[in-house]
């Protein structure tokens, strides 16, 4: 099988890498594929020697391809390790029943993965080790009893090496027989000749058959042409009349209580490693054979064998004649009834059996129970049988059997030992077909709410009545910052700031069992308050309230959203105010303007045509220094560019003039009296103040 290819079947590209990167670091060859569809035809295509299977892909996914191997005939007994991330035990049980052979959870280590991958390989290489030996001893049985038979002896001895010649996988097998003086053989039957009889041969011809003669030792030449006990051979006649065309030889002794009696002879045209296989199989029909050939102990056994099937005859029909007695009630059992025996032998049946199964009473007598299972189950009635040997009879073991029409049907069964019947079984049962279909229906609507549970965006959590946290979904680890394994379980008042969960089902009670896109906060991992809209609810089975249901979306990007649109609409207002300030200040400052520097005109004109003893010369300066300190502020207030305050009266605030005008550049304006140049008077008006 280590020549054979692993398999490995995981759409996930990263996954797929990290499988062979493990399998190419632990010399195991591999094949990779992202797909069941791929996978399938991979499988037809390279007879990988076992398979690495992802459970969830998308069509088909890893229980369809199961399916598929274990249907089919050629790949039913294919390895088959499933990785799963799934880490619910009915998942588990699931792929198990759908036949895979063992199982690693994602995310895996590379160590575990091979060592489960070279533990399948090694069990698998032991069946079929096992399965090897049972063929081998099934062709064993079978040249035995040929041997053991009254027909003609040479045309079985015929049959025996020709038998031995096609499981072996060579050229030419013999027997050769010698005389009591050992030097001349007879060849009294070959594979590839059914007409010979008795050819004799000189054994000083031979040397490597005498050797084997001398020893009592099985011989192996792989290698004819070189191996120096041929040497002589080689170079004589017998190499002239083709005996080169044999290239590998394997010669075992015929004996009977430590004497010789003969060979068997087997010979290859080509090359051939003669392995402890074939040298067993060789050996054992050669015992077989010189058994057979004094015809003392096979009769025996047989004499012996014919007496055991007649015990075991008697004794099963005083079991059935004891088990008479029960016919009344079991005929009227609203069960299906059978007795088997030890062996699994159907006994007794009754009508609801017979009805359930749809076989007649002759088909059911002398059948065992095991020919009637499916095929899946084969294995299951081998375990039963060795259960009942040491005394366990279980109950309610689920069976799939195929009908007498060949519909399958899912039986529970249950088995009792008859008191006083050592040896027997009773095995009552009910087709339960529609109910365990209904099962799986139910177990596959759980599985698909579950996913959808998972999938949400929105955080789904749902707790008893008792407060234990029953679901916690993929979005609800998000929000809260948590592991759904820390959470399941615990008290659902330790997700809420303190007092929040009392009051929230206090709101669903009021709102007659549900509540809508209520705003409220939860805490995270780190007892951060966490904003959140929730929608809930109360859980009924039927009349009986059971539990409650949240659902949960994560306002924390909303809020941050609304927090920068507040900010961004008072910049605008603040923006706006200014630029009214501003518009405001240019336009006191443009009307201001003309009155003021033509006071300031005619209060320096007066001051010039007065006597600066004169008390009128005084007041006239008073106002002129006035309408110059007044004619500064409207310089300030032209120059406004952002609005200040400060405070002025009680709470009263005031503009800020010198803060508003800080580094301004005014309006723009240019009104040619903004300096407030007695020379932007007008002439006429300035004889006028003169008079």
């Amino acid at each position: 099988m280590s020549s054979r290819p692993v398999l490995v079947v995981d759409d996930d590209t990263v996954s797929r890498h990290v499988l062979c990167q493990a399998l190419g670091q632990a010399d195991l060859r591999h094949v990779a594929v992202g797909s069941g569809a791929e996978a399938l035809q991979k499988i037809q295509e390279i007879d990988p020697c076992i398979v690495v299977l992802d459970l969830v892909m998308p069509p088909p996914d890893g229980y369809e391809i199961l399916g598929h191997l274990r249907a089919r005939p050629e790949t039913r007994d294919l390895p088959v390790v499933v990785l799963t991330a799934l880490d619910a035990d009915n998942e588990i049980a699931r792929a198990f029943e759908a036949g895979a052979d063992d199982f690693v959870r994602k995310p895996f280590k590379p160590v575990e993965l091979v060592a489960r991958i070279r533990g399948q390989l090694r069990l698998r290489a032991v069946m079929e080790e096992l399965a090897r030996k049972e063929k081998d001893a099934q062709v064993v049985l079978e040249l035995t009893q040929a041997l053991a038979s009254n027909l003609d002896f040479r045309g079985i001895l015929f049959t025996v090496v020709q038998r031995i010649a096609e499981v072996a996988k060579v050229d030419r097998v013999s027997i050769v027989l010698v005389s009591e003086q050992a030097d001349l053989g007879y060849v009294v039957a070959a594979s590839d000749d059914a007409e010979l009889r008795d050819l004799p041969i000189d054994l000083s011809k031979y040397p490597e058959i005498r050797q084997v003669l001398e020893n009592g030792e099985p011989l192996v030449i792989t290698d004819a042409e070189t191996h120096p006990l041929l040497e002589i051979v080689r170079h004589g006649a017998r190499a002239n009349a083709g005996a080169r065309a044999f290239a590998s030889i394997a010669i075992l002794p015929i004996l009977y209580e430590g004497k010789p009696m003969g060979v068997l002879f087997v010979r290859s045209k080509s090359t051939f490693a003669f392995g402890g296989h074939e040298l067993a199989l060789c050996t054992t029909v050669s015992n077989a054979m010189a058994i057979a050939l004094r015809n003392a102990r096979v009769l025996q056994s047989l004499r012996d064998q014919t007496q055991k099937v007649n015990v075991a005859r008697f004794e099963a029909e005083r079991r059935l004649r004891s088990l008479q007695r029960y016919a009344d009630f079991f005929e009227s059992s609203a069960d299906g009834i059978v007795v088997i025996d030890s062996e699994g032998r159907l006994l007794f049946s009754n009508p609801k059996a017979r009805e359930i199964t749809g076989y007649p009473e002759s088909d059911f007598r002398g059948r065992r129970l095991g020919d009637l299972f499916d095929e899946s189950d084969i294995s299951l009635a081998r375990e039963l049988r060795d259960g009942f040997a040491q005394g366990h009879f279980p109950r309610g073991v689920d069976v799939r059997i195929r009908k007498k029409e060949g519909q399958r049907a899912t039986l529970s069964i249950n088995f009792n030992s008859v008191l006083r019947e050592e040896g027997v079984v009773l095995c009552s049962f009910r087709d339960v077909t529609h109910e365990r279909t209904v099962e799986a229906d139910l177990v596959k609507t759980r599985d698909f709410l579950r996913r959808i549970i998972d999938t949400s965006g929105d955080a789904i959590i749902s707790a008893d009545m008792q407060g234990r946290v029953l679901v916690f979904n993929n979005a609800a680890e998000r929000i809260y910052g948590r592991p759904t394994r820390d959470v399941i379980g615990s008290d659902v008042r330790e997700l809420y700031p303190p007092g929040v969960a009392r009051n929230i089902m206090r709101m669903i009670r009021e709102g007659g069992g549900r509540i809508e896109g209520v705003r409220t906060e939860v805490l995270d991992a780190q007892k951060n308050r966490v904003p959140v809209a929730l929608s809930a609810a109360f859980l009924y089975e039927q009349d009986t309230l059971v539990g409650s249901v949240g659902i949960f979306t994560d306002l924390r990007e909303k809020v941050r959203m609304e927090q920068r649109l507040a900010q961004a609409q008072e910049q605008l207002l603040a923006q706006e105010r200014q630029a009214i300030v501003a518009e405001l200040a240019g336009a006191a400052a443009h009307e201001l303007n003309q009155p003021l520097t033509s006071v300031m005109a005619y209060a320096e004109l007066i001051k010039r045509r007065l006597d600066a003893e004169s008390p009128v010369f005084a007041a006239v300066d008073v106002i002129f220094n006035e309408a110059e300190r007044m004619a500064e502020i409207v310089r300030k207030i032209g120059k406004i560019t952002r609005y200040e305050t400060k405070a002025y009266v009680g709470q009263a605030k005031i503009l800020d003039l010198d803060k508003a005008s800080e580094n301004g550049e005014g309006d723009g304006r240019d009104d040619g009296a903004s300096a407030f140049d007695v020379g932007a008077i007008p002439a006429h008006r300035i004889g006028k103040a003169g008079d």
